[in-house]
C-alpha cells in the first residue's frame, strides 16, 4: 500500500550548478496502515535462511560500474574505523538519523533502569490535513522516521525534530519548554533532521512540500536561510518528498530525494559581519538513482529514495523504492567532478530502511514485500553484502515477510555478533552476523517501523501498541529478556534517542515525549 500527498510545485529561487548523470533509488511506508495506535500483526510464515552460491546483480557488471579511482586518499571522507563512533568532536549527541554518517551511533548511555514518561509536548495534539492521492486526512505527532536530534550546546540539552503538524520544533531537552517558536512548513514532514556537526547553528530538514531547508537557530528563532526544491533537477521520478536524513560533512550536503535523485551540495558556511551564521549552497550534483535496467524489470517508476544516504570511506551508499542498493564513489567531489557509481545489487522490492555498515565493511540491507515479484522472494527482505565483491556480492539473504505489505521498514542494527531487524508483522529477529541465522525473535505489537537502539548492552525498542521496550542483550546468543516497558500511548513508528539516562520519541498520537527514571 502505498501513500503519497499531492504536493503543489515550488519554484527554486537560486543560481546553481549541476552536474547530470544519467544511471540509476523508496516509496513511503503506508502511513494509513496504522488505526488509531493499534495494529494487530498477522500470524508469519517461518523464516527461512537463503545462503545463494551465486545471484546476479542484473546484466553485465561493466555496463554497471565504472572503474574506482584507486589514487590514496589521505583522509577518506568518513572513514570505517568510525563504526559505532559519535558524529564528531564538534558537537555531542545525537544529531542526524542513527547518529552519525555510517548510521551505527545510538546515542550515550546509561539507559534508564525503570523510565516513565517525565513529560509530554505540546499541551495539544500536533496535527494537520494533508492529501494522500486526492483524498485529505488528518495526522498525528511523528511518523517513519521521525527520530530527533538531541545534542548539547552552551552547556544546556537541545532536542529538535519535524512533526505531523508541518512544523519543526525545538525544546529544551530537560523540561520540554519550547527554545524558540516552530518552524511552520508547508506540508508533514516525516523523516528524520540533521543538526549541523560541526558546530555551526543551523538545522537541515525536508518536508512533504518540495523543499529540502537549511534553517539557522542563533538569533533566538528559527530562520530559513536557503531551500532546494525536489524540481530543481530536470531528470525526477516518482514525487516530490525529502525523507532522508542529510550528512554533512566538509561542508557538502548529501541527501537523497524522492525525486528519486542522489543530491550533492556545497554549503559554503560562514558567518556575518554581526556574527550570524550565513550559507551560500551550491548544487554540486544530482545523480539519478535509477537506470533503464530497472525500470525495465521494474514496471513502475518508484524508485524514490526515502533511505538516509550512507557514507562509508569515500562511498555512499543508499537504496531506493524500486529496490536498487548502489554505492557512489564521492572522492571525486573534493575535485570538483560528479560522484561515480562503483556498486550496484538489486534486491527487489522497495527499500526504505537505510543501508548500515559493520567494523569489517559488510553492508545490511532491509527491504519491504509489497510488488511480490520473483526477485524478492528468492532474495528474501534481509541481506548482508560483500561491496568488495560486486559481481556476487550476497553474503546471506533471509526471508521475513508473511505476505504483501510486510517485510521491513525500520533500519536495522548491527551489535557484536548479532543484526537486530524488526518487522511490519511485529517480529524482532536477532539474526546470527556471520551466517544470517536466527538466534532469537521477539513478538511485539506491529507494525514495528521504529528501529532499534542499542546502547551497551540494552534494546530500547518501540511498539505499535505504545509501549517503549528495554531488553537485556548481554547474552547475544539466547533471546533477550524484558527489563522493562514504558508507556507511552500510542503507536510508536519513530526511531527513539537516548542520552545519559534519558529517552526522546514522539509518536503518532500526536505528542512527544521524554521518559526516563523517577527523581
Amino acid at each position: 500500500m502505498l501513500s503519497r500527498p499531492r504536493i503543489t510545485a515550488i519554484a527554486l529561487v537560486t543560481s546553481i550548478s549541476v552536474w547530470v548523470l544519467f544511471v540509476a533509488a523508496g516509496c513511503s511506508p503506508p502511513l494509513d496502515a496504522v488505526v488509531d495506535g493499534q495494529v494487530v500483526a498477522p500470524e508469519p510464515t517461518p523464516l527461512v535462511t537463503t545462503v545463494p552460491a551465486a545471484l546476479p546483480t542484473l546484466g553485465p557488471a561493466a555496463q554497471q560500474f565504472a572503474a574506482v579511482d584507486e589514487t590514496p586518499e589521505a583522509v577518506p571522507w568518513y572513514s570505517v574505523d568510525r563504526v559505532a563512533q559519535p558524529y564528531g568532536q564538534a558537537v555531542r549527541g545525537v544529531l542526524t538519523f542513527r547518529g552519525s554518517p555510517n548510521r551505527t551511533y545510538y546515542g550515550q548511555g546509561p539507559v534508564p533502569d525503570s523510565p516513565r514518561v517525565q513529560w509530554s509536548y505540546p499541551g495539544a495534539k500536533m496535527c494537520s490535513v494533508s492529501s494522500v492521492f486526492d483524498e485529505e486526512r488528518e495526522w498525528c505527532g511523528t511518523g517513519w522516521t521521525g527520530q530527533p536530534a538531541v545534542w548539547e550546546r552552551g552547556g544546556e540539552l537541545w532536542v529538535a525534530f519535524g512533526a505531523y503538524d508541518r512544523n519543526v520544533h525545538v525544546l529544551d531537552g530537560v523540561t520540554g519548554a519550547p527554545r524558540m517558536a516552530p518552524f511552520p512548513t508547508g506540508d508533514l514532514i516525516k523523516g528524520s533532521l540533521t543538526v549541523d556537526p560541526d558546530g555551526h547553528p543551523l538545522i537541515y530538514v525536508g518536508s512533504r512540500d518540495d523543499k529540502l531547508r537549511v534553517l539557522s537557530f542563533d538569533t533566538g528563532e528559527l530562520i530559513e536561510l536557503w531551500s532546494l526544491s525536489a524540481y530543481a533537477v530536470e531528470q525526477r521520478r516518482w514525487n516530490d518528498d525529502w525523507d532522508g536524513a542529510p550528512v554533512i560533512l566538509d561542508d557538502y550536503m548529501f541527501v537523497g530525494g524522492e525525486n528519486s535523485n542522489f543530491h550533492v551540495v556545497k554549503l559554503n558556511r560562514g558567518y556575518d559581519s554581526a556574527g550570524n551564521v550565513t550559507v551560500a549552497p551550491e548544487l554540486r550534483a544530482a545523480v539519478p538513482g535509477w537506470d533503464d535496467e530497472l525500470l525495465s524489470v521494474l514496471g513502475d517508476d518508484n524508485v524514490s529514495i526515502e533511505s538516509s544516504v550512507t557514507i562509508v570511506d569515500n562511498i555512499a551508499y543508499f537504496a531506493n523504492s524500486g529496490g536498487l542498493i548502489q554505492g557512489w564513489d564521492i572522492e571525486p567531489v573534493r575535485r570538483n567532478e560528479p560522484p561515480v557509481r562503483v556498486f550496484r545489487f538489486w534486491i527487489g522490492d522497495d527499500t526504505d530502511a537505510s543501508v548500515v555498515v559493520d567494523d569489517e565493511g559488510f553492508l545490511y540491507a532491509a527491504s519491504e514485500y509489497e510488488r511480490g515479484n520473483d526477485r524478492s522472494r528468492t532474495i528474501g527482505q534481509v541481506v548482508k553484502l560483500d561491496p568488495r565483491q560486486p559481481d556476487n556480492p550476497v553474503v546471506w539473504s533471509v526471508d521475513a515477510r508473511s505476505g504483501i505489505d510486510t517485510g521491513v521498514w525500520a533500519t536495522p542494527a548491527v551489535h557484536q555478533d548479532i543484526v537486530i531487524v524488526p518487522t511490519a508483522d511485529g517480529r524482532v529477529l536477532g539474526l546470527d552476523r556471520s551466517t544470517g541465522e536466527t538466534r532469537w525473535t521477539l513478538r511485539l505489537p506491529g507494525p514495528i517501523w521504529s528501529s532499534p537502539v542499542v546502547i551497551g548492552d540494552t534494546l530500547v525498542q518501540g511498539d505499535c501498541r505504545g509501549y517503549l521496550h528495554g531488553f537485556d542483550l548481554s547474552d547475544t546468543a539466547r533471546q533477550p529478556p524484558e527489563l522493562w516497558s514504558a508507556v507511552v500511548g500510542a503507536c510508536i513508528e519513530s526511531t527513539p534517542v537516548v542520552w545519559k539516562d534519558r529517552i526522546w520519541v514522539g509518536t503518532r498520537g500526536g505528542f512527544f515525549h521524554m521518559v526516563a527514571d523517577e527523581g
